[in-house]
């Protein structure tokens, strides 16, 4: 993957030089690159959204203790994410990074699925008629409703049909997953193609936002991880987040480096138990399902990012409106596996979701990995947060990093 990271670099290098260079020119080659790029993300965003729920809500259902410990865990999980991303959401309408840019990108469309609707109309537009009218017609949500019921149901089976049924969805996503890496690799070309496309029909001045954007996530990451998770920690575990964080420095700094969350899953795993003293039981519970759930940087990302493009686009969204957006990272963020540069790939869900052309992708791209570092840390770091907070309401005694008592 870091391979991948330098021709992505040299891919915008090129694309910056070729479109300087050559001028409209360029467009012969790149309009065709960059759009066979965005057909490919199209192509893969249903079957992984299917294959990706469906899985992850079966795998949930198959562990054990799926009461109390379980309602908890979700529980921490869901508050989380929600916080991350109204933190995202509240400085990307502070700060508008995307207002009144012109970044050159295709015509937009005359409105958005998320501005025409009411809350009521969101909520029925969740429920679909028919999930496979709402697959083929693009419809995110109903699909991702219709899979937590067919996962969840898939785990009241009796065990024969249970087993053969979760084999076949987990091979099923496996094989997307192998489609996802395929289709990354040839992100170069696109952002060669976006990036070209760009410079070449409105020069560099489409790159200043992009700085902006950059910084606002950074904030926003920073903010959830220095403010959000360590009130979380005192309020709810009565525990001190200086100490707890000291003892998450591995497998912070090996998120940071491999930008994987399910990698350093094992280093998260020791540092939460032989460290801050959570019980075996709470970790091998909650902190691999947090590995594929819990993604508070990834929600927060995919929310900035979501209303930046829209506003690259001239859209204004209201606070209700963009309720969409907000619902969609937060199941987006469930369904993104824990691997590399998986919230690219969740973001065009909801790109697609809100309406919204998938071609702003190719700008975000151009700083992705550097964010991807920052935000796979974040992940680490909330899982680790959850099983100290859910260890706490277990009464299970937290000695080495809990606060002295008054």
């Amino acid at each position: 993957m870091h391979r991948l990271t330098l021709w992505i670099f040299i891919g915008l290098a090129l694309g910056l030089v070729g479109g300087l260079i050559f001028g409209v020119k360029i467009l012969v080659a790149a309009d065709p690159l960059a759009n066979i790029f965005l057909r490919l993300l199209r192509m893969a965003i249903m079957p992984l959204i299917m294959t990706s729920i469906v899985s992850g809500v079966v795998g949930i259902g198959n562990a054990k203790g799926l009461g109390r410990l379980s309602i908890r865990t979700f529980g921490y999980y869901i508050v989380s994410s929600i916080l991350a991303i109204l933190t995202g959401q509240v400085l990307v309408n502070i700060f508008k990074p995307g207002a009144g840019v012109s970044l050159g990108l295709g015509q937009a469309p005359a409105e958005l699925n998320a501005a025409q609707q009411s809350v009521m109309d969101l909520i029925l537009r969740i429920i679909p008629e028919n999930p496979f009218a709402a697959a083929v017609q693009g419809e995110v949500l109903p699909v991702i409703f219709f899979c937590i019921l067919f996962g969840f149901f898939i785990t009241k089976l009796d065990n024969n049909r249970r087993e053969l049924l979760s084999s076949l969805v987990n091979a099923s996503f496996e094989i997307m997953m192998k489609i996802i890496h395929l289709i990354m690799w040839t992100a170069p070309l696109g952002v060669f193609g976006i990036t070209a496309r760009i410079v070449a029909q409105t020069g560099f001045d489409a790159f200043k936002p992009l700085g902006f954007y950059f910084i606002l996530v950074l904030v926003g990451l920073f903010f959830h991880i220095f403010i959000t998770l360590p009130l979380l920690l005192v309020i709810f575990a009565r525990v001190n987040p200086i100490k707890h964080y000291n003892n998450m420095l591995t497998p912070l700094l090996t998120a940071f480096s491999t930008c994987s969350s399910m990698v350093t899953l094992p280093l998260t795993i020791e540092a939460v138990t032989e460290r801050s003293s959570v019980s075996h039981k709470i970790a091998n519970f909650g902190l691999p399902i947090g590995a594929t759930v819990n993604m508070d940087g990834t929600a927060l990302y995919e929310c900035i990012a979501a209303i930046f493009i829209a506003q690259v686009y001239g859209f204004e969204l209201t606070f209700l409106q963009q309720m969409m957006v907000v619902l969609t990272a937060l199941l987006a963020s469930i369904g993104a596996a824990g691997v590399p540069m998986a919230g690219l790939v969740m973001i065009s869900v909801i790109l697609r979701a809100v309406g919204l052309p998938l071609e702003g992708i190719g700008m975000i791209l151009a700083v992705d990995r550097i964010l991807d570092m920052f935000r796979t840390s974040t992940n680490v770091l909330s899982d680790s947060c959850g099983a100290v907070i859910v260890a706490h309401w277990e009464g299970e005694p937290l000695t080495p990093i809990s606060l002295p008592k008054k």
